[in-house]
């Protein structure tokens, strides 16, 4: 029987929770994994400290980025000010420019992980596990720019972007539907990299994020 640190720790991983996501309430889990309590507390006590979570009194327990900050720094904080309007507005303003930059660097390597994301987004077998391969497909875009200072400021936007209130949105099915409008928007972006067209990746992108804006915000 694995300890209880080890429990949540799979539970994490096998559930395709993205950086930023809200793991269930402690009530749920304690059903879940057969805990107490008293041992899940202890448990998640120990993923905190790894820096595999993070918890806010009133808002519950999160996922960690891959370079966690331990639940309190600057950028969660900064995070925690920003309304999802304003934090869409910042990915607006930032990404289709490192998607331009992409297309005019990214290797055979970066192409390659790339696909496997998008692979990985319409093969998902939940929101959870989509929303991982999202997160990854968008990574692997800002890794293609060949440019450290890029993905750095893309790592610190995503970061902050765990700490933001979205609220709840409303799921009518466990997994994306197959003609789920990200997945064509996805496969229109890669294709503009792979085509080295930075402007048509640019623009890609743009439309892609005003497309999840949209959904967001105006119920489309």
């Amino acid at each position: 029987m694995p300890d209880p640190a080890t429990q949540v720790r799979t539970y994490i991983q096998e559930g395709g929770f993205a950086p930023g996501a809200r793991l269930p309430a402690e009530r749920s889990l304690t059903e879940t994994l057969g805990l107490s309590r008293a041992t899940l507390r202890k448990a998640l006590d120990v993923l905190e400290r790894e820096g595999l979570i993070w918890r806010h009194v009133g808002r519950g327990t999160f996922v960690s980025h891959e370079r966690p900050t331990g639940g309190d720094g600057p950028l969660v904080e900064l995070g925690l000010k920003l309304t999802p309007f304003k934090m869409m507005r910042a990915r607006i303003s930032l990404e289709p420019a490192i998607a331009r930059e992409a297309a005019l660097n990214a290797s055979h390597a970066n192409a390659m992980a790339m696909q496997a994301a998008l692979d990985g987004c319409v093969a998902a077998a939940s929101w959870h596990e989509y929303e991982g391969q999202d997160d990854r497909l968008h990574r692997a875009i800002a890794q293609a720019t060949d440019n450290l200072l890029l993905l750095t400021l893309f790592d610190q936007l995503n970061e902050a972007r765990r700490a933001v209130a979205w609220g709840s949105v409303e799921r009518t099915t466990d997994r994306p539907p197959r003609d789920h409008t990200s997945f064509a928007e996805h496969r229109t972006i890669v294709a503009a990299i792979r085509a080295r067209d930075p402007l048509a990746a640019d623009a890609a992108m743009r439309a892609h994020l005003r497309s999840v804006s949209a959904r967001l915000f105006e119920g489309e």
